[in-house]
């Protein structure tokens, strides 16, 4: 008998119907033997109907204290769906309860909409599963120090299940969505996508952080850190498909030393249209200058992606990094307000309208010139290039937002990502 967690999205919560679906396929499991954890997400929609109703109260409040009604707000939506998750396996006539975060718990820093967690008590979790019940656990959130509940950002149920499994040392963790695996790009923008039979939490962290919707990165983070095996699979197939076939479907998340993972040059395309430039101008060149920039932003619970200081010239220099487009206004408010009086800087400009799209994949690591492909096949298609940045087993551009979707279908054909082979994707 093996532990598993079961992670489910809001789509596949979306309706009583597809909870009903869950629950028969977690009874599936549990009655093949297996204890049963599961970590569902809000229903469908829910979190945004949530947060559309503070942001019409109250359009342009900030802090603090916000931010912890936001968290308590927020947190009702998967509270609710673990509930009726509950109920559904109890008329599935299973023993099954369902846990708020703050009542496993899962404690938290206090970083209100964002938090990260910091442990996670076993306890309560393991008595339920000995007495032979399925059990519950909200996604999203936990609790902190002071008693607050707090929420761990968007997608963070993904982050809740990997971290139940690594408390509980589970045997596998599966992450069921709306797809039916990773795969080689959005199949949304290149309809001859394919879907990687295994991908390294290396590649997965690199994709996740370049703008795969797929994963959140925190939960790819906890999955490597812990050696978690991971699996990512639909929720809609049947849910009476057979049991083995379903424990080898989608994409499993492993390791990159797998002796028989052939490894392409590029395993796979991530982009994301959600980021913003800012470039402070006209910066004296001395030392401690990108941290007088970056502190600032970071103190706001800002996150910096790609930086650039370009060489001094006349003892000035500019610098350039990129942020969430969400935290965008925020932090040209911060910079103008508070950076640019101290420094005596020329200016701060921005633009809320680019993307980063990346090539991602081990195979980078023993082949040389795929950066130089890459800029070659984005300049053949008339794509210019504002920033880069690159890793051992990445590259990554920041171009205008609105050549985002040509960019990718053309670095999809240069690295014949339609024809990876067979030991990769499926």
């Amino acid at each position: 008998m093996a532990l598993i967690v079961h992670k489910y999205g809001g789509t596949s919560m979306g309706s009583t119907e597809r909870i009903r679906n869950v629950a028969r396929r977690v009874a599936k499991w549990h009655r093949a033997g297996h204890q049963m954890v599961v970590v569902p997400s809000a229903m469908s929609g829910e979190t945004n109907r949530l947060l559309g109703l503070a942001k019409e109260l109250a359009p342009s409040t900030t802090g603090s204290a916000y931010g912890r009604e936001l968290d308590m707000l927020a947190a009702t939506g998967e509270q609710a769906s673990s509930a009726l998750l509950a109920i559904a396996l109890q008329a599935e006539g299973l023993q099954a309860v369902s846990y708020a975060g703050w009542q496993v718990p899962i404690k938290t820093n206090s970083a209100f909409t964002k938090a990260r967690i910091e442990s996670i008590d076993d306890v309560r979790v393991r008595a339920d599963l000995d007495a032979g019940r399925v059990v519950i656990v909200t996604g999203f959130q936990g609790i902190d120090p002071d008693g607050h509940i707090t929420t761990l950002g968007r997608g963070g149920s993904d982050t809740s299940a990997v971290a139940v499994a690594a408390a509980l040392k589970a045997a596998e963790c599966l992450i069921y969505t709306d797809v039916d695996g990773v795969y080689t790009t959005d199949p949304r923008v290149v309809p001859e996508a394919r879907r990687l039979l295994r991908v390294s939490f290396e590649e997965m962290l690199e994709m996740a952080s370049m703008g795969s919707k797929v994963l959140q990165i925190r939960s790819v983070e906890f999955a490597g850190k812990y050696k978690v095996p991971l699996r990512v699979l639909s929720s809609f197939t049947p849910w009476d498909i057979d049991l083995t076939e379903e424990a080898v479907s989608g994409t499993l998340i492993t390791f990159e030393d797998e002796e028989d993972m052939e490894r392409a040059v590029v395993s796979g395309i991530a982009f994301n249209r959600d980021e913003a430039k800012i470039a402070v101008l006209g910066v004296p060149d001395t030392p401690g200058i990108a941290y007088q920039i970056l502190g600032t932003v970071a103190e706001a619970n800002i996150e910096v992606d790609v930086i650039i200081q370009n060489v001094s010239k006349g003892g000035l220099t500019d610098f350039s990094f990129t942020v969430h487009r969400n935290d965008y206004q925020k932090a040209m408010d911060l910079l103008k307000d508070q950076v640019l009086p101290k420094l005596g800087a020329a200016d701060v400009v921005g633009d809320a309208r680019i993307c980063k799209v990346s090539i991602v994949g081990i195979g980078m690591r023993s082949h040389v010139g795929v950066a130089s492909r890459m800029f070659k096949c984005l300049s053949d298609e008339g794509i210019n290039i504002q920033m880069i940045s690159t890793s051992e087993i990445k590259t990554s551009v920041v171009i205008d937002e609105k050549y985002m979707e040509l960019a990718v279908r053309a670095l999809h054909r240069e690295f014949d990502l339609d024809q990876t082979t067979d030991t990769i994707a499926g």
